[in-house]
Order: structure tokens, then sequence, then C-alpha cells
């Protein structure tokens, strides 16, 4: 896994801030980087398909799942569909 992937997620990450007012009471966020490489290494490890739309959809369940078992929040699949679609383009469109 490429730091330059890890840094690019992470900004996706951190300019989407699905804890919101709530990131500033966590001490280790680190600019969501352990959640980066939570996703890259699930995207790594479990996509097989090369169809884009499924590939989209494993991003956003990956998202989804990560944040919310790192942070105990809810979100919805739609919250999480933008940023899924932004790790897609770097990942499989660059």
């Amino acid at each position: 896994m490429e730091d330059e992937t890890i840094n690019k997620v992470k900004h996706i990450l951190n300019d989407w801030n699905p804890l919101g007012e709530k990131a500033y009471k966590v001490d280790d966020l680190n600019e969501y980087e352990t959640e980066a490489i939570d996703i890259l290494f699930y995207i790594d490890l479990e996509i097989t398909t090369k169809r884009p739309v499924e590939v989209k959809k494993q991003i956003q369940k990956y998202v989804k799942e990560i944040l919310e078992e790192a942070f105990n929040i809810d979100l919805t699949n739609e919250e999480c569909k933008l940023p899924a679609e932004k790790i897609y383009q770097i990942l499989f469109e660059n």
C-alpha cells in the first residue's frame, strides 16, 4: 500500500469529516489515517470483481462499516456514497 494512496484517501475522509463537530474530541484521529489504511486493506483483500458498480458498492460498504465501528456513529449508505466514489476514482481511474 503506497503512502501516496493512503494520503489521498485520508484527505477524502478528512474533507468529508463524518464526525463533524465531534472530531475535535478524538485524541488520536490523525486525519482519519487509520481508517484510510483499513479501507484500503479491505479493498485490496476482498474486491475480486472488475465491474465498477459492484466495486463502488463494496467500497461504500467498507467506508460505512469501518467508520461506524471506529467511532460508534451511524452513517447512511447515501452519506458514504460520495467518499466511496472518490476513493474508487483514486484507485481505479488514475
